[in-house]
Parts: C-alpha cells; sequence; structure tokens
C-alpha cells in the first residue's frame, strides 16, 4: 500500500508543479492548449490499453466491462455536473480568472477529476506488483495544463503563491491516498470484480476528457489541438509497448 501512495503522489506532484509553473511564468493559451491536448493523447491510449483491454481480458463475455465503463462515464457525468452547478464547471478554463468565490466548486471538481485516474495507479500495483508507467505518465502529464489553469485563476483572485501550493499539495496528498485506497480496498476482489472497476475508471476517466480536456484544448490550441492529441497518443502506445517488450 505504501508503494501504491508513493507512486499515487509522484503522479500527482505534477499538480505542484504546475501551480509553480502558473505561478512564476506566464504560458500562452495556444502552449496550454497544446499542453492540454497531448495530455488527452496520452489519457485515450492509456484508457484504451491499460483499462479497456485489460478488463475485457479478465472478463471476456460477462459482459462486467461494458457495465463498468458505462456505469463510470454515466457516474462521472452525473458528479461533474452537480459541481458544475455550484460553479466548477470551468476549471480547466484557461481564459478568464475564477471568482474567489468559485475556488472551492473548482477544488472539487479537480479532485473528482484525479479520482480515476488515482484510483487506477493502486490497482495496477496490485495486478501487477508495479505501477503501470504509461498510466503514470499520462496522469503527470494530464495534471500539468490543470493546475496552471487553475492556478492563473487562484492568483487572479488575489490568492498568494504559497496559499496556492499548499492548496495543490493538499490536492495531490488526497490523489496519493486515492492510489492508496484502489490497491488497499480491492485485494480480495474477483476478476470480474477488477475488470468491472478498471472499466468503471476507464468510463469515468473518458467522460472527462470528453466533457472537459479535449474541449478546452481546441478551444485555445485550435487545430495543432488534434495534432498534439495524436503525439500524445503515439507516446502512451510507445510506452505500453516498450513496457510490455513489445509483446
Amino acid at each position: 500500500m505504501t508503494d501504491a501512495f508513493l507512486w499515487g503522489l509522484i503522479a500527482a506532484s505534477s499538480l505542484v508543479l504546475g501551480g509553480l509553473v502558473g505561478s512564476w511564468a506566464t504560458l500562452g493559451r495556444r502552449t496550454l492548449g497544446a499542453i492540454m491536448a497531448f495530455g488527452a493523447g496520452v489519457l485515450i491510449s492509456a484508457v484504451a490499453y491499460e483499462l479497456v483491454f485489460e478488463a475485457v481480458r479478465l472478463a471476456k463475455g460477462t459482459g462486467f466491462p461494458a457495465i463498468g465503463l458505462f456505469a463510470g462515464a454515466f457516474t462521472f457525468f452525473f458528479f461533474d455536473w452537480l459541481i458544475g452547478r455550484i460553479g466548477g464547471g470551468e476549471r480547466m478554463a484557461i481564459g478568464p480568472a475564477h471568482q474567489s468565490t468559485l475556488i472551492v466548486p473548482m477544488v472539487l471538481a479537480i479532485i473528482l477529476d484525479g479520482i480515476p485516474e488515482s484510483l487506477v495507479i493502486g490497482l495496477g500495483i496490485l495486478k501487477g506488483g508495479g505501477v503501470s508507467v504509461a498510466m503514470l505518465v499520462a496522469v503527470f502529464i494530464s495534471n500539468l495544463p490543470e493546475a496552471v489553469a487553475g492556478t492563473n485563476g487562484m492568483r487572479s483572485a488575489g490568492w498568494s503563491r504559497a496559499r496556492v501550493l499548499l492548496l495543490w499539495s493538499a490536492i495531490a496528498l488526497v490523489c496519493a491516498l486515492a492510489s492508496a485506497a484502489g490497491y488497499a480496498l480491492f485485494g480480495g476482489v474477483s476478476e470480474r470484480g477488477l475488470a468491472f472497476i478498471q472499466a468503471f475508471a476507464g468510463g469515468a476517466i473518458l467522460m472527462m476528457l470528453a466533457n472537459t480536456m479535449i474541449p478546452e484544448a481546441y478551444e485555445h490550441g485550435g487545430k495543432l489541438a488534434g495534432i498534439f492529441t495524436v503525439l500524445g497518443f503515439a507516446t502512451s502506445v510507445s510506452v505500453i509497448v516498450l513496457e510490455h517488450g513489445g509483446g
């Protein structure tokens, strides 16, 4: 469980890195859009090969992967809608500053985005004894633009750098705990149960990508977002192939 926590913390540490970048440097919207698109491409590949494909392999012909995929998608959709109703729907917005009164729902939305990804890291260690490099890279990269965009909003709302970094550190800790939970809570689950959980996380991540990351990446990166999405996908596939020895 300690390994799951530490790897989860490493993956979520990019939130703090993004906070540092957003606090001290100014990145153009097109650059942030490209980074977001790259992260989306990496996550799409990781979901397809590390989560859904593995879920189908574990429980082929049972229906558990399909049920899990749609259950995860609709669960994320519901909570995302709920958080959006209280003002957290624009957590990936690169544009205008977030109002100070919307910081709490924005944080809740970012945690909602991060929990499925973090759970998967813990599940990967439980299932295979080691962390999935592809998923680790995917989570790390996808967190960066979200943290930079959120930091821009918080700084514009009057937050100090120390307060911003403390918040990102707390969120990273929550994500690391989610990774540990993914390892600790599902140790006795059957293969069908693991297949359901993996597909559930995959559905949630796909819904997050479609509703938040990809639209924001295209809005600010333009057609360049498509190129970087493909580059991210190709990078993740390459990592997966290398990780599994080409077979």
